[in-house]
């Protein structure tokens, strides 16, 4: 029994660590990203799946058990009811990203943590619950624009940084034998900043600067529904639905106007005069209403495929009342994935997850008469580690290469390779053995 305590406390321990590793990673880094269409509204808006699910395309809405696992989705809570295993899933996504604008073209590479999510089982088997926290929306770009002020040329500096977070509490319920429902409560934090400076090529001249920065804090709520049409013993179709609420978040706006200088070698002197400021101001910012539509069919723990739709409301967005110029938003995603054999003892790849996927949106942003588009192929692997009769461990690798934006009008395209990494624990925490 003392035996038993003791592997109990170091699992707990063991939790609160990557927590406040996790916590404190996040307070302190900047979101990584190299992206000029993330000036628009509150930057781009990143998928809320883990790397098993962003390998099929990104599914989620009709996603149950999509192995003989526990898997966390936290896009659809009304999968929780089915988490009957303590379940740890913690990992870290790097992009190579490739921007060209006519003859132009520029390469990084960014990498950074991007989730931690916990679920438990509720004791009479049909109820889970899970908490985590993730990315919500990235901001990170840096580009100029060259002109002419009068005789001088002019050089306009575009610069944005920061991102969104959500940390999410929710509840998954069954309802007699195929019908079941979840919501999430969550907490939407971060900042945005964005800035632009106008410089003339003079020597010691006074150069202007304009910074907007917006702190964002607020609760919002996610829901999900599932039904499932069983197709004998082992096949069965998921139909989902899930969707947020268009949710007010509080939001302090801190803008100043300033002028500063720069010497013969070209060095920041400083600022030297304040134009304008607004210091703090308190406003609101309404989230869209979002829906999702999706279905699966699958054998258990043989295949799975699926396919989502969703849309976004973001046209009506607005920040301290100013309507940010966005559109609605709407794609779709279909992919599935194939494990040759799950039980199988003298083969290694069998066992494996082999997994594909392809995803569209047409996102919020509009922009010189072009709609932005964004489009990738997914694919993936579940990798099974050592396990035994109470505890299953995984690894999840998942490639994405896709684009977003056009060449036409002088646009930029952005080709993209994301690279995701996810260590999934599935164990029989706080469940007392039996002594005979």
């Amino acid at each position: 029994m003392k035996s038993l305590h003791l592997n109990m406390y170091k699992k707990i321990n063991y939790i609160a660590a990557v927590l406040a590793l996790f916590t404190g990673i996040t307070a302190q880094a900047q979101v990584t990203s190299q992206s000029p269409y993330s000036q628009f509204g509150l930057g781009n808006v990143k998928p809320l799946v883990l790397p098993q699910l962003k390998a099929m395309g990104s599914i989620s809405t009709g996603v149950y058990k999509p192995s003989g696992y526990s898997n966390i989705n936290m896009q659809n809570p009304a999968s929780y009811s089915g988490i009957n295993l303590t379940t740890v899933d913690i990992g870290m996504s790097g992009s190579f990203t490739t921007l060209k604008q006519g003859s132009l073209s520029e390469q990084s590479f960014n990498a950074s943590l991007s989730h931690i999510a916990l679920a438990f089982p509720i004791k009479n088997g049909k109820s889970g619950i899970s908490f985590g926290l993730m990315p919500y929306t990235q901001v990170g770009y840096e580009y100029t624009k060259t002109g002419k002020v009068d005789t001088s040329n002019s050089t306009s500096i575009y610069t944005g940084e920061g991102g969104l977070s959500k940390a999410y509490l929710g509840f998954g319920q069954q309802i007699g034998d195929h019908f079941r429902i979840g919501g999430n409560v969550e907490y939407i934090f971060g900042n945005l900043q964005k800035s632009s400076s106008i410089e003339l090529d003079r020597i010691a001249s006074k150069y202007s600067r304009e910074t907007d920065k917006n702190s964002i804090g607020g609760v919002s709520f996610s829901y999900g529904a599932q039904y499932e049409i069983p197709l004998g013993a082992k096949k069965r179709i998921t139909l989902g639905y899930s969707g947020s609420a268009s949710s007010s978040l509080n939001s302090t706006r801190t803008y100043l106007a300033s002028q500063y200088i720069k010497d013969a070698s070209g060095a920041e002197g400083g600022v030297i005069d304040t134009l304008s400021s607004i210091p703090g101001k308190e406003t609101k910012l309404k989230l869209p209403l979002t829906h999702s539509f999706g279905f699966t069919i699958q054998r258990d723990n043989k295949w799975m495929f699926g396919a989502d739709y969703r849309m976004g409301g973001w046209k009506k967005l607005a920040i301290d009342g100013v309507n940010q110029g966005l559109q609605d938003s709407w794609g779709v995603s279909a992919g599935g994935q194939y494990t040759p054999d799950i039980t199988s003892i003298g083969s290694y790849f069998k066992r494996v997850d082999y997994r594909l996927g392809f995803m569209y949106d047409k996102t919020y942003i509009q922009t010189a008469g072009q709609d932005i588009k964004q489009q990738a192929i997914t694919f993936g692997l579940g990798l099974p580690l050592a396990s035994n009769r109470y505890s299953v461990y995984k690894l999840n690798f998942t490639t994405e290469i896709g684009q977003r934006g056009t060449l036409t009008n002088s646009l930029v395209k952005e080709n993209y390779i994301n690279f995701h990494i996810g260590f999934t624990l599935n164990d029989t925490w706080f469940i007392k053995n039996k002594l005979y």
